[in-house]
């Protein structure tokens, strides 16, 4: 349980500046998507009109998201856009959020078919929501950039995207969540470790922090899970201090998996990791605040997960990834893991998980 203090120092970091954001009609409908697990139709960013997608029930009776809607928000002068998708029993309490970011050159659709985050949290009660990058991308770095003059605009968002669903969908601002894959995944871990108190926890997965003169450093405590793969041709384990040039967008130097999960697990306090062999990955875990009394000890851990005979890819994922991009694993289902470990981040994995 957080205390008072807790919230009115999350309360403090939505700015008003929020008044400057103005929302725009969500507009949306269902249709038949021809199958559970049929992808949606895609759309870019620019989203020149409103989105159109749905899930059917599974062939096991288990709970599906009702249809998604598509949101318009305008931060900074920015007409924002993002895809979001309510779980279909009817609830009046407040209701745990996930914000799921894309990879670079993906978008919300894609993201949302790769890892059918949407099926899995309606079974939670959880909403998500798949906020669009500018450019089909984020500002996972701090690092200003032609295409990107303005680094802090996307956390801004998030930000403004959390007050918001807060304000209108019954979020609830104690269970508010980060997730994402690749420059999803560092956006991800960016917004956890500048806002540690906005979130109640982060999940990556095959993204890492930026480090050189884009980088990123953790503030303070908060719950992080990182998911890589040991054989990750695009950004490998390592990480990539000094990335080839890009002709369109820059590509920014990452620290390695592990120290992206140490410098949270530093940031929070932790004691000495402990590395289990599971099958098909390997397990650490830093548990948050060891060495501070019980009544200042902060909850949760920090975990790193690294996957075996895995690309840049999501493990459990039915969607083939890109050439190139390597295996996808299936001793592990990350969606089930990254939704169980904001459930609990202090609870011990079980099989498979």
């Amino acid at each position: 349980m957080r205390s008072f203090r807790d919230l009115a120092l999350r309360a403090r970091r939505w700015p008003g500046a929020f008044a400057l954001a103005l929302v725009l009609p969500l507009a949306g409908c269902a249709t038949d998507s021809g199958g559970p697990d049929a992808a949606p139709p895609a759309s870019g960013p620019s989203g020149s009109g409103p989105g159109t997608v749905s899930t059917t029930p599974s062939a096991t009776g288990a709970p599906t998201s009702a249809p998604g809607v598509r949101g318009q928000l305008r931060v900074d002068g920015d007409v924002r856009q993002y895809l979001l998708h309510r779980p279909a029993a009817a609830d009046d309490g407040p209701r745990p959020l996930v914000v799921a970011f894309h990879g670079r050159g993906a978008d919300a659709a894609e993201l949302r078919a790769k890892t059918r985050l949407e099926k899995a949290a309606a079974a939670r009660g959880m909403l998500v929501a798949f906020p669009e990058g500018l450019g089909r991308g984020w500002g996972a770095g701090t690092r200003a950039t032609e295409q990107r003059p303005d680094p802090g605009l996307d956390v801004r968002f998030t930000e403004a995207l959390i007050e918001h669903l807060v304000r209108t969908e019954r979020a609830d601002p104690e269970r508010v969540y980060a997730a994402g894959f690749s420059n999803g995944g560092s956006m991800a871990l960016r917004v956890a470790a500048e806002r540690p108190g906005l979130l109640a926890g982060a999940a990556s997965v095959s993204g890492q922090l930026a480090t050189g003169d884009a980088a990123v450093e953790p503030t303070g405590p908060v719950p992080v899970m990182v998911v890589y793969g040991a054989d990750d041709p695009v950004r490998p384990l390592a990480g990539l201090p000094s990335p080839p040039p890009d002709p369109e967008e820059p590509i920014l130097p990452t620290r390695s998996a592990r120290d992206s999960a140490a410098a949270f697990a530093a940031a929070g306090g932790a004691g000495e990791p402990v590395t289990r062999e599971e099958k098909g990955y390997d397990r650490t875990v830093w548990r948050l605040g060891a060495d501070a009394p019980d009544g200042d000890r902060p909850h949760g851990t920090v975990r790193l997960l690294v996957v075996h005979d895995a690309g840049h890819t999501w493990p459990g994922s039915t969607v083939p990834p890109p050439d190139g991009f390597g295996p996808v694993s299936k001793a592990l289902d990350a969606t089930d893991t990254i939704l169980d470990f904001f459930a609990d981040p202090d609870s011990a994995p079980g099989p498979g998980r």
